[in-house]
């Protein structure tokens, strides 16, 4: 499916044409706390609303949502009965309205998990309000249901329409926006060395390094171009990972997340600074089956993408980035170290272009994170 992206320009103009092009006269408006800030949106949407329109809010889940919110939503969707679904916030409320929308023509009387999922033309607009999940471009919803996380997959929970308003990172705090950052650096570099990856992938890889890189800068001194560049980088780095997915440095940065405190983003880049180097060292262990040459060339075509000659100086200039960003190194014990090891989520590890033991990953922990025992 080919997203439409629009833009705020010209007062949320494309905005309306949205509303008007689909004349849904209740629209479910999917939010969480960070709308409170966007006052040019809000006063915008109340005009929308002066218009006829009436907007049903939801924002009762929280960060890493529960399967029960979904469900609830999508109970409210059909109760009020909505003729479109607009969701406004970070990675979790745009996975929240994807399972809206997936689950709105279910019986949520019963577990949504278990029933089939049959695809519906509900218009869907996503704003994002970080430029880091790419939430807006996968067709992945991260729910939990028993304390377990639950991934929902569907292309048709992918939005049609997303509206790109580099307003919306204004506010946000200086370390969310260095987090989310980096989570779509590491979505764009694991995407392009994924045993996955095709052709159109690695174009959407290289355009969210290359983004990132070019606006970097603009985005951390909060400038509009730098802010609009950013959300675009993040864009592509979403839509390379709904093809190629990411690999083991996601696959070991769940568990800092929670054990740690640490910010989705930053837990990605403290694992891919130190991937990077290690596989540099360990093409000879390749499981790719297009071989190792392809492998060291993908190795060569991520740092050029980074603006770099070759593939060592690219992996030093990753840890450079980090290092700059001045982001903190968790400090962990043997026992943390060996939770962490029981942790790794297996499916991303067989996306890795080599093959990780678990001396390899012990190891990898170690150079991660300092470890003071």
């Amino acid at each position: 499916m080919k997203q439409r992206i629009i833009t705020a320009d010209n007062h949320y103009r494309e905005l309306d044409q949205w509303v008007e092009k689909n004349g849904a006269k209740r629209i479910l408006l999917v939010c969480d706390d960070s709308i409170q800030y966007h006052k040019e949106l809000n006063a915008h949407l109340r005009q929308i609303e002066n218009m006829g329109v009436e907007l049903i809010r939801f924002c009762g889940f929280r960060p890493n949502p529960l399967y029960d919110s979904a469900a609830g939503g999508a109970k409210l969707f059909r109760d009020k009965g909505c003729g479109a679904i607009m969701a406004v916030g970070g990675g979790s409320a745009i996975d929240v309205a994807k399972c809206i929308k997936l689950f709105s023509n279910m019986d949520t009387a019963k577990n949504c998990l278990k029933q089939e999922i049959v695809p519906n033309s509900i218009p869907f607009l996503a704003m994002p309000t970080t430029a880091g999940t790419g939430s807006e471009a996968t067709q992945y919803a991260v729910i939990y249901f028993n304390g377990a996380k639950q991934t929902v997959t569907h292309e048709s929970c992918i939005p049609e329409t997303i509206l790109l308003d580099p307003g919306a990172l204004k506010t946000l705090p200086a370390y969310q926006k260095k987090a989310t950052m980096m989570d779509a650096l590491c979505h764009g570099i694991e995407s392009f060395w994924s045993v996955n990856s095709t052709e159109e992938s690695r174009e959407y890889s290289r355009a969210a390094i290359a983004g990132v890189m070019e606006h970097m800068d603009g985005y951390l001194a909060n400038y509009d171009e730098g802010n609009a560049g950013m959300l675009t980088a993040a864009n592509a780095a979403g839509k390379a990972i709904n093809i190629a997915q990411t690999t083991a440095g996601h696959g070991m940065c769940y568990k800092i997340t929670s054990l740690f405190g640490c910010a989705h983003g930053h837990a990605a880049i403290l694992c891919d600074r130190v991937l990077f180097p290690w596989m540099i060292k360990n093409t000879d262990k390749c499981i790719d089956p297009r071989g190792e040459s392809y492998l060291k060339e993908t190795l060569s075509d991520i740092a050029k993408a980074m603006g770099c000659p070759n593939a060592i100086e690219g992996a030093r200039k990753l840890q450079k980035i980090f290092d700059d960003l001045k982001l903190e190194i968790p400090a962990a014990t043997e026992l943390q170290l060996e939770e962490l090891k029981g942790s790794i989520n297996t499916v991303r590890f067989k996306n890795h272009p080599i093959k990780l033991d678990g001396e390899a990953i012990d190891m990898l922990y170690r150079r991660a994170l300092r470890d003071f025992a």
